[in-house]
C-alpha cells in the first residue's frame, strides 16, 4: 500500500470512529437521561462531549458531514480555520442545534470517495455537503467518469439516509484543459444535483480563485483570510437547508 493509501485508510478508520462514538454518546445520553460523558458548553447549551477536538452534542445536536478534498481538509491552515469549521461558527451564532465533522481528505478525487463512501455512511448525520472533483478536473479524468461516479456517490448517500438533506459544491476545471472539457465539467455538476434531488452550492472558490492575496503559495488553496470568503460561500447555501431540517420541513 502506499503512503498515500495508508494516510487515506487512516483517516477513513479515523473518521468512522469519531461519528460512532459521538452516535454512542448519544444513545447513552438518552439511555441514562444525562449520561457521565465529559460535557462542554454549546450556544444552545446542550451537552456535548469533545471528538477530536470538536464538541459532539450529546443529547439534540444532529451532525452535519462536510465530505471533501484538501479545500474541506484545510490543508495548509491551522485545522479550526478550515471552512466546515467556519461554519460550525456560524451555526453557533445562528443558534441552530448542529454539530460538524469535517471529512475533508487531501488528493482525494470522485474514485477516491466512492472506495471510502461505506466507511462514511456507517456513522450518522442529518445534513451532508459533498465537495469532491477538483482533484479529476486537475487530471483531465474524463467527465463522464466524473459524472457517473458522482451520480453514484450521491444515489448511495440517498439511499442510505432517505430523510437527510444532501448538498453538492460545484467545482471547476482548470482553463489550461480546454473550453471543451471546463464547459461540460462545470454543466456535469447542475445535471447530477438535479437527477438526485441535491442542492447545488455555488463555486466553492468564488471570489477566492486566482487572487494572490487570498491563497497560500501554491495558489490553489485558499489562505485565512480567503477560507472566511469560502465559509461565506458555502453558508449561503447551507442556512437555509439547516433551519428547514430544524423544523422538519
Amino acid at each position: 500500500m502506499t503512503k498515500l493509501g495508508r494516510k487515506r485508510l487512516i483517516g477513513a478508520l479515523f473518521l468512522a470512529a469519531v461519528l460512532a462514538m459521538a452516535a454512542a454518546c448519544r444513545r447513552s445520553s438518552a439511555d441514562d437521561g444525562g449520561g457521565t460523558v465529559a460535557k462542554g458548553s454549546t450556544q444552545s447549551g446542550s451537552d456535548s462531549v469533545r471528538v477530536g477536538g470538536a464538541p459532539v452534542a450529546a443529547t439534540a445536536a444532529r451532525t452535519v458531514l462536510f465530505i471533501g478534498t484538501s479545500l474541506t481538509a484545510g490543508l495548509g491552515l491551522n485545522p479550526d480555520s478550515a471552512y466546515p469549521q467556519l461554519i460550525q461558527e456560524k451555526i453557533e451564532s445562528a443558534h441552530l442545534p448542529f454539530e460538524v465533522v469535517n471529512a475533508g481528505v487531501s488528493g482525494e478525487t470522485t474514485a477516491g470517495l466512492l472506495r471510502r463512501l461505506d466507511w462514511l455512511l456507517k456513522g450518522s448525520f442529518d445534513v451532508v455537503v459533498v465537495e469532491t472533483g477538483a482533484n479529476d478536473g486537475l487530471r483531465g479524468t474524463p467527465v463522464a467518469t466524473v459524472k457517473e461516479n458522482l451520480r453514484t456517490i450521491l444515489s448511495r448517500i440517498r439511499a442510505a439516509r432517505p430523510q437527510g438533506r444532501v448538498l453538492l459544491v460545484q467545482m471547476e476545471a482548470p482553463p489550461n484543459m480546454g473550453p471543451e472539457y471546463t464547459q461540460a465539467f462545470h454543466a456535469l455538476y447542475a445535471d447530477v444535483a438535479k437527477e438526485t434531488g441535491a442542492t447545488l452550492i455555488p463555486f466553492l472558490l468564488q471570489g477566492v480563485a486566482g487572487d494572490r492575496d487570498l491563497n497560500q503559495a501554491d495558489g490553489i488553496h485558499p489562505n485565512q483570510r480567503g477560507e472566511h470568503i469560502v465559509a461565506d460561500n458555502v453558508w449561503r447555501s447551507v442556512e437555509p437547508v439547516l433551519r428547514q431540517a430544524a423544523t422538519g420541513l
